[in-house]
């Protein structure tokens, strides 16, 4: 079976730069698998508290990840500048399936790509609640589809 390639730049709505950090690289050099899963949450949170719509202190709805994922294509390091791009391929009542890309600074394929799905539920009950009206929006604008 063939493996699937790196997407390119044009499968990502927005982005944002990054910088490894030294403590992101592992004992082979590179940055740890594990690390990618925090540039995933900071790229996606990031986008939402820049367009007014998250509040991690007080705000009534948050985002619980219920499935992540990654494929490696090509290593990155300590002291790499990233670009983390990121889409919205669906958009549920209460849930938003993301996909991320990262991207070398200046390269047009992904060393990672990934997905994962957020559960957005109230603050205090912990279940499941509706987006409201203007995150909904907000994530509209990422659709790598609209429809």
């Amino acid at each position: 079976m063939a493996r699937e390639p790196a997407p390119g730049r044009d499968q990502y709505r927005h982005f944002t730069a990054l910088e490894t950090r030294w403590m992101d690289n592992d004992l082979y050099g590179h940055v740890n698998n594990v690390t990618y899963y925090s540039y995933f949450d900071t790229a996606v949170n990031g986008y939402l508290i820049a367009n007014g719509v998250l509040d991690i202190h007080a705000g009534p709805v948050i985002g619980l990840v219920v499935e992540t994922g990654c494929r490696y294509f090509a290593p990155v390091a300590f002291p790499d500048r990233l670009e983390v791009g990121i889409a919205v391929s669906r958009i549920g009542t209460s849930s938003v399936h993301y996909t991320v890309g990262i991207f070398r600074q200046g390269e047009g394929q992904a060393a990672a790509a990934g997905h994962f799905t957020h559960v957005y539920v109230d603050r205090v009950t912990r279940r499941p609640t509706d987006l409201p009206p203007p995150f909904r929006a907000v994530l509209e604008r990422l659709l790598r589809d609209p429809p």
